[in-house]
């Protein structure tokens, strides 16, 4: 009831400050000022916004971006780091559910995606973790490009952040390595800027065991090893791809358009060629569809649940299995929807000693959370100014793990993880009316399940069959068995003696191997890390979606540039992935209308 009690208080708090009007971001289709534009970017999340950003830097690039949700001004809940948790099943989110997952006991789940105005960057956990190096050798392996190997893409990883002093402004010696990063970018990644009780215990287990060996910075391409998470915050506020990209000095630019609660139902054809140049959409609450058009381009970046829910509703798919649903086929494309990837997410809570500070009383008091919320408004300062971790692991099997024994390695390379531990000064899920935590999520982050995005009807409106697939393989459950012994493992440190108590809820009864799975299989959900249902492919290949150009297979005028066409789920959190796509296809595209 707390919790209820201030998303109520959130929705209705509003900044003293006034905000100006943002002339180029429209409510109305009646306000834009033409419906024929150079390129039409469908989605407003991370890359969406950069292409928007990119493109509009050439003068005589007219864009216009459609957004399905609303804007993301002046809504507090999006901006406060700390509060990342509470927009899931919100205005914010489409509000998406899965079909029974095996793997989870048949359970359905909640798949968050952003419904706002900066996209799943307006709601997710702000965690920046590029990857492995070899996470990018592989995509350029595999699209025959070797424009997508780490050493090339390392100028679009500084084009894409500015890197910011923390919140508190503390001494970061140590904590990161500079070298790896950049100053001049777009969006804002910093340390966190407010001290947890547990950092010192965390860091102390680095050298106390050596499976939990400190890495100084694991944005620097080698990700193994446990260190400071960077996060997508600035000075204590939530840096989007709508506050960066979009930020003042970018959307007033006179050749950038923004349409909000713009839903996108289909891409045409309109002369029966191979050009899919108009784009059919729904603008508020009419009921009739209306028409834009792109004079070069128009560019997906609907993400990986509404990029191939869009292609098959136009006709872009398995010819077969569109005919079951009566939607003629445009284009023949049996790769859109299939190869869904996504990390399985668990989170494990253990009480620890009532008298220490953890962040716990913020979710459990009302009153307290709106002092802090006050001291957040006034000087960005205080516990809110942080997402809900404070350190991350990255860890490979063990070399006679018996599943990597039966199996091909999933991992990118001997260098990549194959799963990550996450570190929370506090629980971790729907917390408990009273009590002190310690939360650690562990996520299987080189899966080998696969799903898919299907419709479920041939009305566009329909949301579509959402079949993540998690935990549907054997490497997976024992992987993430693995994970939670390695949570343990690491709680029984010296440095944790006397502090933790006990584990919370069914994890104290998992004794043996398949206790321990049970636990697993009912508890565990998504990370909202999935890629994969447009997959890009090299341009000889038969498979695949999109060229490592981005176009669609075997058309003209339509490409696809979102988290859909990462072929396999990187070992990281995908938004700064994304961001580093979205950065190279912007050069990719202005180099072809130069």
């Amino acid at each position: 009831m707390a919790l209820l009690t201030l998303v109520v208080l959130l929705a209705l708090f509003q900044f003293a400050q006034v905000h100006p009007a943002v002339a180029a971001v429209y409510g109305r289709l009646a306000d834009l000022p033409s419906r024929t534009f150079d390129f039409v970017i469908v989605g407003a999340g991370a890359a969406g916004n950069v292409l928007a950003n990119r493109l509009t830097e050439h003068a005589n690039f007219n864009v216009l971006v459609l957004e399905a949700g609303g804007s993301n001004q002046d809504e507090v809940l999006t901006m406060v780091p700390f509060f990342c948790t509470r927009l899931s099943n919100t205005i914010y989110d489409w509000n998406y559910t899965t079909t029974p997952q095996p793997g989870l006991m048949g359970r359905s789940i909640a798949f968050p995606r952003g419904h706002v105005l900066g996209g799943s960057t307006s709601i997710n956990g702000m965690f920046y973790s590029r990857g492995s190096f070899e996470d990018y050798d592989r995509y350029a392996k595999i699209a025959e490009d070797a424009a997508w190997s780490w050493k090339s893409i390392q100028r679009y990883n500084r084009r894409n952040e500015m890197f910011f002093p923390p919140a508190d402004h503390h001494d970061t010696t140590g904590q990161y390595d500079p070298s790896f990063h950049s100053a001049r970018g777009i969006n804002s990644v910093s340390l966190p800027g407010y001290p947890q009780s547990i950092n010192h215990r965390i860091i102390q287990t680095t050298q106390d065991l050596s499976e939990f060996s400190f890495n100084r910075d694991m944005n620097s391409g080698n990700s193994l090893g446990l260190g400071w998470l960077q996060a997508t915050i600035k000075g204590g506020r939530r840096s989007s791809s709508a506050t960066s990209y979009l930020g003042p000095k970018f959307i007033s630019r006179p050749n950038l358009h923004v349409l909000m609660n713009a839903r996108v139902t289909r891409v045409l054809a309109m002369h029966h060629d191979r050009a899919f140049q108009t784009v059919e959409f729904l603008q508020g609450q009419q009921e009739q569809t209306q028409l834009v058009h792109a004079q070069k381009e128009v560019i997906l970046s609907a993400g990986t649940i509404g990029t191939p829910h869009i292609l098959l509703n136009s006709g872009i798919g398995d010819r077969s299995e569109l005919s079951t649903l009566g939607i003629p086929s445009t284009h023949h494309l049996p790769d859109v929807g299939k190869n869904l990837t996504d990390h399985p997410r668990l989170a494990s809570n253990w009480f620890v000693r009532g008298n220490e500070r953890t962040f716990d009383n913020i979710n459990q008091n009302v009153t307290l959370a709106t002092e802090l919320l006050d001291q957040w408004e006034e000087t960005q300062t205080g516990p809110l100014v942080d997402t809900f971790a404070s350190h991350l692991f990255f860890a490979r099997l063990p070399p006679n793990f018996s599943r990597l024994e039966h199996t091909n390695d999933p991992a990118a390379g001997p260098n990549s993880p194959h799963y990550e531990l996450g570190f929370s000064n506090g629980f971790v899920g729907l917390i408990p009316s009273t009590g002190t935590f310690i939360g650690i999520t562990t996520r299987v982050v080189s899966p080998t399940s696969r799903g898919s995005v299907k419709l479920k009807s041939n009305n566009p409106l329909d949301f579509p069959l959402i079949d993540p697939g998690l935990l549907a393989t054997e490497f997976d459950i024992s992987t993430m068995r693995e994970a939670v012994k390695s949570a343990w493992r690491f709680l029984r440190a010296p440095a944790w003696k006397g502090y933790v108590l006990e584990p919370y809820g069914a994890l104290a009864n998992a004794t043996t191997d398949a206790l321990l799975d049970d636990y697993i299989r009912s508890l565990t959900g998504t990370s909202a890390h999935c890629v994969g249902t447009a997959g890009m492919s090299a341009r000889s290949a038969a498979h695949g979606v999109v060229d490592p150009d981005f176009k669609v297979k075997g058309l003209d005028g339509l490409r696809i540039v979102d988290a859909s066409v990462l072929p396999f789920v990187p070992s990281a959190h995908t938004q700064a992935p994304v961001y580093i796509f979205a950065e190279r296809a912007a050069d990719v595209i202005k180099a072809a209308w130069r």
